[in-house]
């Protein structure tokens, strides 16, 4: 019962920054037709139902991919495409209407549930649609018409911010109107990217069958700059592969990352919760793509004093590394480089420069236990190592009295203090009795 407590409360502590983070804030976020049929649907609701109570401003896209190409098979309609673009004609377009229209119903209703023992109990949401989005015709590609397949003409984006501020979520649809009363089939990813555009939305999410974007070793893939994502929907385009729903969204996201929209999020509609994991936890579960990675590796800068503290208090309570306080760090923070995710300091190291001896101290060297079976140290190493090749040392030196493998791993070698730059042997403690160990730049 302990141990279930402690999990529960650290859950919070972590998720309380997230929650103060994305309060007030616009998510876009896109049901795929994969998504509605799937088994974990009414967990995605409720989940959605939670991010509307912590007041996030929602507006759901919902896509009817799979149920319209279910019911052209039903009604014996062979679907047609032109460069993976659905060629919607007259009877096409009565199956879409018919299909996005019950759609949009089904999860207005699932988004009103209130039932007791839910987790919608009490939620009270009120779901508004309309006319948000005026379309206009596709047109002629290659003498192909794409008849009622059309494209955005503009978003009423000022009718859906007040709809949000009067506390409801916007349902939108795949299809849009026109000024001349015509239903046009839309692509719901370019929807959602259009309309993440238009009310500089914070953050636009998806869903697929994965956890996100794999590489070839089916590795999920956290961070992709918009370049990223349009290279990875290029090669399936020229490589005549058919479109899924994620590299279309992934092509969505590489625009909205251009046009102002902050980060968006692929994750996997077969997790239970996994929207909550990636938008409430550091590391997240999915795919972000985004104009810069959520961790950066940099020099430390006086701001970062409190999160190196924090990181190094507990190391030097063990006796891992030697004590400092703030002043002292305060002094010496621009020999201090930092590895930051989501604004928190998860490792740390410095360089303390002999240059008389051409030599470098790299001191100070802490992860955060959440990240210490990775990369990270190697990281700050290559960091390091390459600072004090710009600053013309040819030697960097450790002591250490608990990371003797690990250093020797990364290339160190036993050495003695008299081996020390001469400032650092007269200041050597004898009491402590730490290992020295070098390394070679040259």
């Amino acid at each position: 019962m302990k141990e279930r407590t402690t999990e529960l409360v650290d859950g919070l502590r972590h998720s309380v920054p997230y929650i103060n983070a994305h309060q007030g804030k616009t998510f876009v976020i896109l049901l795929t037709g994969a998504v509605l049929k799937s088994n974990n649907y009414a967990s995605i609701i409720s989940d959605i139902g939670l991010l509307h109570s912590l007041g996030i401003k929602l507006v759901i896209v919902n896509g009817a991919r799979n149920q319209i190409d279910e019911s052209l098979k039903n009604h014996n309609i062979q679907p047609k495409y032109h460069k993976n673009t659905r060629i919607t004609d007259a009877s096409t377009l009565e199956i879409v209407k018919q299909v996005t229209g019950l759609l949009q119903l089904n999860i207005t209703a699932s988004l009103s549930m209130s039932l007791n023992n839910t987790p919608l109990q009490g939620a009270h949401i009120n779901v508004v649609s309309g006319n948000f989005v005026i379309a206009q015709p596709l047109g002629v590609d290659d003498g192909v018409d794409y008849c009622h397949t059309g494209k955005i003409r503009r978003i009423n984006n000022e009718a859906i911010d007040q709809q949000l501020e009067r506390g409801s979520i916007v349902l939108l649809g795949p299809v849009g109107v026109s000024v001349t009363g015509e239903s046009f089939n839309l692509s719901s990813e370019d929807v959602a990217a259009e309309v993440a555009i238009r009310l500089k939305a914070d953050k636009l999410i998806s869903f697929c069958a994965e956890q996100g974007v794999l590489d070839e070793q089916k590795h999920v893939i956290t961070d992709l700059f918009p370049i990223d994502a349009d290279n990875y929907v290029n090669h399936k385009e020229q490589t005549g592969q058919y479109l899924s729903s994620e590299a279309r969204f992934l092509r969505a996201a590489s625009k909205a990352c251009r046009n102002g929209v902050r980060r968006s999020h692929l994750v996997s509609y077969l997790v239970d919760g996994s929207i909550l994991q990636e938008l409430f936890s550091r590391d997240g579960i999915g795919t972000q793509v985004s104009m810069e990675h959520s961790e950066q590796i940099r020099l430390a800068t006086i701001n970062d004093i409190g999160g190196i503290l924090e990181l190094i208090r507990p190391l030097e309570e063990q006796g891992i590394l030697v004590k400092r306080s703030r002043e002292q760090l305060e002094i010496e923070i621009d020999k201090f480089t930092i590895i930051e995710r989501d604004h928190m300091t998860i490792g740390c190291a410095a360089l303390y420069p002999y240059p008389e001896e051409k030599m470098g101290e790299m001191a100070c060297l802490a992860i955060h236990p959440q990240y210490r079976n990775s990369s990270r140290g190697d990281l700050l190493l290559e960091k390091i190592a390459e600072r004090a090749n710009n600053l013309g040392l040819e030697k960097i030196f450790v002591l250490t009295t608990r990371s003797i493998h690990w250093f020797r791993e990364k290339g160190f070698n036993p050495a003695e203090v008299d081996d020390l730059p001469i400032k650092k042997k007269q200041l050597y403690n004898y009491q402590r009795n730490s290992k020295i160990l070098m390394f070679d730049l040259i």
